[in-house]
């Protein structure tokens, strides 16, 4: 258990194993995981329909738009809409970052993906941790293989490379900063040489180190 409240962030390169591990992390430190289960809560919130921030989940706005300004250098500000567009990637993103700040303020807790780290950042909160979950191509196709049960070995590549594709744009359009820069976070974690349990322990020594008092 946590013994102060914390909030610890996970970017993950998919098939890095970046979400089993924050989902044992939380499970052991007794805090809630929260992945797309802010996808519902968001949904339930907003009045929206969940379909459309699933739609939209971890994938940049207007590519237009994108094209042009190069990334929208910050994340959207203000009070998402209720009327007009209120279905738009900038306003679903607004929506869900109340959510998240909302989540951050109430309690201790592991978020995974959406900007999180960014958006607590911007919001001036503290007692946050920001970690990033990455390996090499084949470790990631190899664990990809493995927990989507695909068999073929390009299927997996492809898999791979287009939600790598989409998350990076999603995190650029949104912050304007590069997902794949380890200087964005507090603790970037090279998984390729590393099971999955080795990463929640080295995790878990790391909240340790800078302060934090948690269980064994």
């Amino acid at each position: 258990m946590v013994k102060s409240k914390l909030v610890i962030t996970i970017e993950r390169q998919y098939g890095s194993g970046g979400r089993i591990v924050g989902k044992k992390l939380a499970e052991e430190l007794g805090i809630p995981f929260y992945d797309d289960e802010i996808l519902s809560m968001t949904a339930e919130r907003s009045a929206v329909g969940e379909q459309y921030f699933r739609l939209a989940d971890e994938k940049a706005g207007n590519n237009l738009l994108r094209r042009i300004v190069g990334g929208m250098r910050h994340a959207p500000t203000g009070a998402p809409k209720t009327t007009g567009d209120v279905t738009s990637p900038e306003n679903l993103f607004k929506f869900q970052s109340e959510v998240i700040r909302e989540l951050a303020n109430t309690e201790s807790c592991v978020i995974v993906g959406r900007c999180a780290d960014f958006v607590l950042e911007s919001a001036g909160k503290e007692d946050l941790i920001k970690i990033f979950v990455y390996a090499d191509v084949d470790t990631c196709i190899r664990r990809t293989m493995e927990v989507d049960g695909i068999t073929d070995t390009k299927e997996a590549l492809a898999k791979l490379n287009r939600i790598t594709k989409q998350r990076r744009e999603y995190h650029h359009y949104f912050t304007g900063k590069e997902w794949e820069d380890v200087g964005n976070y507090d603790l970037p974690i090279n998984a390729s040489r590393l099971e999955l349990d080795q990463i929640v322990d080295l995790i878990k020594m790391y909240i340790r180190m800078v302060g934090y008092e948690i269980g064994e």
